[in-house]
């Protein structure tokens, strides 16, 4: 059988602040890629990688570059000041991204799909278990760009709709590693958790700081005052440390620690190829899931032209190693299965909810009644554990 090459561009910025996660998401994509090409399947993926080093301009001029190529389909980007800054060039070129990060919605764009969390499917759910298990008086502390600062709004308001408030919110440069103020706040303030909006090792730094600065007053920082994220993963538990590396919370729609037969081989043939890690993360599982679903949209679309790809891609579905995914042909969003997990001393999150079956993508919260209210009710929960 004659099969059919496609260029496509994987675009992760493995060098820079936040690399750890981006070379767990390039990882994840070049294991994809391995799978489809070693399949006996009707094409192959011929792939260009890039290094924009988390740097905006680099982020542009690279995405640029692969269009000017003649490729149409690019896996790519961590951040959203970096998608932000890619969008206008596929939409000049008529490309795709596969967008393979959770974000925090309020965007649509025919040029982009979105195989990462909707802030229905990871901000909402952990306002919801935050109000009814750990306290509704939170402190905000997150990077200074859009996603920290539409995440806090969005958590601002559904933790009001509980009932909850936000004491205060305190926004760093992306890089920024001194918190002694910050920090300082969030003890004067006593709230009952902080919402880490932080990236990179900006992050890694401050959940060092903070566990230091509660312990040398005499506070269990983890059952006190919890840091809860929607971006923690496990290769950046490693770079926290173990002096710090339990009790903290995230949402998110995959963990590794997951059981079920297709995470096992996922986790399986990624430790591998990748031996010297990083580990595997949720941005890893959703590169992986951007390239399978790519793989088998090209194979059905049998071109690569944009208008094609996102006719076929809404037929797609896949069982991934968070559980079934498929894509929305109106917001070209996933419908993923959302989670609550706390890390351990093992460098891994113990299962505390999830989901009863993938929820629909909601990037605008217009499902949710009344206004920010979660999507995820109680009977659509299960505990895993207290």
């Amino acid at each position: 059988m004659t099969r059919t090459t496609f260029r496509i561009g994987v675009m992760f910025s493995t060098t820079g602040s936040y690399s750890v996660v981006a070379r767990s998401m390039l990882n994840g994509a070049q294991l994809a890629l391995a799978e489809v090409n070693a399949a006996d399947g009707p094409i192959t993926l011929e792939p260009v990688v890039v290094n924009p080093s988390g740097d905006l301009a680099q982020y542009r001029a690279l995405a640029r570059e692969l269009l000017s190529s003649g490729i149409r389909q690019v896996v790519g980007c961590y951040t959203s000041s970096s998608r932000k800054e890619v969008i206008p060039c596929f939409e000049k070129f008529d490309g795709l991204l596969w967008y393979p990060s959770h974000y925090e919605g309020f965007e649509s764009s025919d040029n982009v799909i979105y195989t990462g969390a909707a802030p229905n499917q990871h901000v909402l759910p952990l306002v919801d278990y935050l109000a009814s298990r750990v306290g509704a008086r939170a402190f905000c502390v997150g990077s200074n760009y859009i996603w920290a600062w539409e995440n806090n709004r969005i958590f601002r308001e559904a933790l009001s709709a509980r009932g909850g408030t936000v004491l205060a919110e305190r926004y760093l440069t992306v890089g920024d590693t001194e918190f002694d103020q910050v920090i300082a706040a969030i003890l004067d303030q006593r709230p009952d958790v902080v919402f880490n909006n932080l990236i990179g090792t900006s992050a890694y730094a401050f959940f060092r700081a903070f566990r230091a600065a509660c312990r040398a007053q005499g506070i269990d920082q983890a059952k006190e005052i919890p840091v809860a994220s929607c971006t923690l993963s496990e290769p950046e538990l490693k770079e926290i440390g173990e002096e710090a590396v339990d009790g903290h919370l995230s949402s998110s729609v995959y963990f590794s620690s997951l059981s079920s037969p297709e995470n096992s081989a996922f986790l399986q043939s990624y430790t591998a190829a990748f031996p010297d890690g990083p580990v595997v993360s949720a941005d890893a599982e959703a590169s992986y899931i951007a390239v399978k679903l790519l793989a088998a949209t090209l194979a059905q679309a049998g071109s690569d032209e944009s208008r094609l790809v996102r006719c076929a891609v809404a037929n797609q579905r896949l069982l991934a190693p968070q559980g079934e995914v498929r894509i929305d042909p109106q917001t070209y969003h996933a419908w993923l299965t959302p989670r609550i997990g706390r890390s351990s001393t093992d460098g891994q999150f113990e299962l505390l909810l999830e989901a009863r079956q993938p929820i629909a993508p909601d990037p605008y919260l217009v499902q949710s009644s009344p206004r920010f209210a979660t999507s995820m009710r109680p009977p659509l929960l299960r505990m895993v554990k207290s």
